[in-house]
């Protein structure tokens, strides 16, 4: 479940600042994924416009979980937020809060983009305390970068570009590096519809093995919804398949 939402870190955006205007209030993604052919999981993006700090922001939540037989023997709920800045395009607060198996984190960063430091407070294991870290010019997390895209005219993402960039996750920084490939009428259970197609990469080689390809498809238009993402793992493939939307700005163009 982590790695589907690694990779929506991974649908991201030029450096740089980006007024966030065009998120629906209450717009919802559901996303269902799949390990080979089994029905393994959800996960859900959800928005709502809201005040943090008394500056106007996005609400965003991410979260994710194992189902049917999968959850039988491996049981995952994971929970990510963020508050987005809407005037900026960058995040303010972030939060990851997972239990997959026996494994539990769960850590809160706070971003101060005027002196590019962040604090990370370890509320798992809150002897730990908070430190205070150097972070990058523009950095993201791992939902607001996919929401920064999307704030994105389709003239910005064009066929060709390489786009890197710096995205905030867990508790370090990973540089990414990402390319429009083409475009490909992809079919959903909703119909057809016309997408970008994105190969992401991670510079480090820390969040996806070598043998890893990692393949995207997003909807070529004013929304950037994702549509289908897959991995194809040294023991198997993951794959997740958009399986509901809510309240999207713009209407998707599906065709039977």
């Amino acid at each position: 479940m982590k790695k589907i939402l690694v990779l929506f870190a991974v649908f991201i955006f030029f450096l740089g600042s980006a007024q966030i205007d065009n998120i629906a209030d209450g717009e919802s993604i559901t996303l269902r994924i799949h390990y080979g052919f089994l029905n393994a999981g959800t996960a859900n993006l959800t928005t709502k416009q809201t005040n943090y700090k008394g500056v106007p922001h996005l609400y965003v939540k991410g979260t994710g979980q194992t189902t049917g037989a999968v959850k039988a023997f491996f049981k995952v709920e994971d929970l990510y937020e963020s508050f987005i800045n809407t005037q900026t395009g960058l995040p303010s607060f972030y939060v990851r809060n997972v239990r997959e198996g026996s494994y539990r984190q769960h850590f809160e960063t706070v971003f101060n983009h005027d002196n590019n430091t962040l604090i990370l407070t370890d509320k798992k294991t809150p002897a730990n305390g908070s430190k205070v870290l150097k972070s990058v010019k523009g950095v993201q997390d791992m939902l607001s970068c996919f929401y920064y895209l999307r704030s994105k005219s389709p003239d910005e993402l064009k066929v060709g570009t390489i786009i890197n960039m710096n995205v905030w996750i867990d508790d370090e920084m990973f540089p990414f590096q990402l390319k429009v490939t083409g475009t490909e009428n992809l079919k959903t259970k909703f119909g057809t519809i016309n997408c970008l197609k994105i190969i992401p990469s991670v510079k480090s080689g820390r969040v996806f093995k070598e043998k890893e390809g990692v393949t995207m498809w997003v909807s070529n238009d004013a929304n950037h919804v994702p549509m289908l993402l897959k991995a194809e793992l040294a023991v198997g493939s993951l794959k997740a398949s958009i399986d509901d939307y809510k309240n999207v700005k713009y209407p998707l163009k599906f065709s039977k």
